[in-house]
């Protein structure tokens, strides 16, 4: 391929619209600089000299110059493993205890308690908001305090009470699904930002130059799906070698990473240096920083050929390991699965590891849904905490797990006392963190009896964000990235660190 380009005007529209595309900032002043000689040079040096005279505010910092404070001070963490229950467990149902609500059972919910607060279409129309207790029994779980309740649904879960934190006062803006997951992950509930794991991925790099430093595993879980958009885990303006890798259940983990049939790994490494020559020269004409991520992935491929395949071959895995994940741990695409996959891409190194558990979107038939969702969470995520302490990763691996956000007190629809059905509710709901410099066999935050409204210690998403991002060793305010002629941050303007569920 010649790197010759041809006039413009002989390109056909769509190249033209390419060329545009590619005309970067710093090729335009380039081709300036080409056409006036140095008048253009000299002007912006003398700018730049009489700004400083004057006492203008020094430049913007450079990406380079950012990432080269960090981290900011030591980490208690190394990495992150997130598992996100998308479609909004029930906090009432699993880990905020309301016995009292037994006696309020299909009385309507106060207008006191609710206040004018904003409602879903979904049951706006509705002419009562009866009270729906939980029908299931809570039990206490020795904790660092005074007994953590937690379901009856997740009793392995209550076996690492002594190891989590539970914040039960976490609260968000949003009150639907795809604002709500968006801005659980990106900081933002419009689209387009980069996602938290593309924000670690940034500014701690990768510690395994044969795996993705920010790894994607998704289950189908049961019940009522929201849709999983890939921008969840994208990395938005952010170089796109950021983005997460997401692996597939079955043979192929990542699709095209095998060789096809003829072509040896020989063949594959002379065609790479060839693309990569080509791609190289392609940058050096239009200065397209995406060309060097291409590059970038296209190395990584290549080394996750041999990468892949070994870390997800789980017969080198122990009879008693695989049984404490449970009887699916060995079906591909499994939360169990994933799970252990999890503990094995954090004893390589990568940075960021998110699991997704769909079918948690319980607005009718909650009681079986629900059952069938633990059932399949319970074992596996007590063992990945266990089996990280066992392995001494615990205390540098910090564990999430959490939903979009909560469900209402009142029942939508039909109200029975085995049945009945939650709506979103953004005002409070329950999470629980584990390892990586976070306080052990807590509980924080409370809310009112009818776990609606937050009354102590309020968390919100930017507050948590800030956290996890000072236990990696980042200053929330000062991991920055310009886009669009403004410094962009995971946690926007606001997010203040949450000292007290620190270790």
């Amino acid at each position: 391929m010649s790197s010759v380009r041809q006039p413009i005007s002989d390109r056909p529209a769509d190249a033209l619209e390419e060329y545009l595309v590619n005309l970067t900032r710093r090729r335009f002043f380039g081709s300036l600089a080409g056409t006036f000689g140095a008048g253009m040079g000299s002007l912006a040096l003398a700018q730049l000299i009489g700004s400083r005279v004057a006492g203008a505010t020094p430049p913007t910092p450079t990406p380079a110059q950012i990432l080269q404070n960090l981290p900011h001070y030591a980490p208690k963490a190394k990495r992150v493993i997130y598992m996100h229950m998308e479609g909004a467990p029930s906090q009432l149902d699993l880990f905020d205890h309301k016995p009292a609500l037994i006696d309020l059972y299909n009385k309507d919910l106060p207008d006191s308690i609710r206040n004018g607060q904003r409602i879903t279409g979904m049951t706006s129309g509705q002419a009562r908001f009866p009270v729906a207790p939980s029908i299931f029994r809570f039990d206490k779980h020795e904790n660092n305090e005074d007994g953590l309740m937690v379901s009856e649904l997740l009793p392995h879960t209550g076996s690492i009470a002594k190891e989590i934190c539970v914040i039960r006062s976490m609260h968000t803006q949003a009150i639907n699904h795809e604002p709500g997951i968006t801005f659980f992950q990106t900081g933002t509930e419009q689209p387009g930002r980069p996602s938290f794991g593309s924000w670690m991925s940034y500014g701690l790099g990768s510690a395994n130059a044969n795996l993705p430093s920010f790894v994607v595993l998704i289950t189908q879980g049961i019940g009522n799906m929201q849709a999983l958009s890939a921008r969840f885990w994208g990395s938005g303006f952010l170089p796109s070698e950021h983005q997460g890798c997401r692996l597939r259940a079955g043979k192929d983990s990542v699709l095209f990473l095998r060789d096809p049939d003829g072509v040896s790994r020989d063949d594959r490494r002379r065609m790479l240096d060839l693309v990569g020559r080509l791609n190289e020269e392609e940058f050096q004409t239009s200065l397209d920083p995406e060309i060097r991520a291409r590059i970038s992935q296209f190395e990584m491929a290549y080394r996750m050929q041999m990468s892949v395949p070994e870390f997800t071959d789980l017969s080198t895995e122990t009879p008693e390991t695989l049984a404490m994940y449970g009887p699916n741990v060995q079906t591909p695409g499994s939360f169990a699965a994933n799970c252990l996959l999890a503990r094995r891409l954090a004893e390589r190194g990568v940075r960021f590891i998110q699991l997704y558990m769909r079918g948690w979107d319980q607005h009718g038939n909650l009681p079986s849904e629900l059952r069938a969702q633990c059932n399949a969470v319970d074992q596996p995520q007590a063992a990945l905490v266990k089996d990280l302490k066992r392995l001494g990763l615990l205390d540098e691996t910090l564990v999430l797990w959490a939903g979009e956000f909560g469900r209402t007190v009142y029942s939508q629809g039909t109200l029975s006392r085995e049945n009945y059905g939650r709506d979103h509710h953004p005002r409070c709901f329950s999470i629980w963190l584990a390892g990586g410099g976070v306080k052990p066999g807590i509980s924080y935050g409370k809310t009112d009896d009818y776990s609606y409204n937050i009354v102590e210690n309020p968390v919100e998403v930017h507050d948590l964000h800030a956290t996890m991002m000072h236990l990696l060793g980042i200053d929330h305010h000062k991991l920055t990235y310009r886009a669009q002629g403004r410094d962009f941050r995971l946690t926007d303007v606001k997010g203040e660190v949450v000292k007290q569920i620190l270790a």
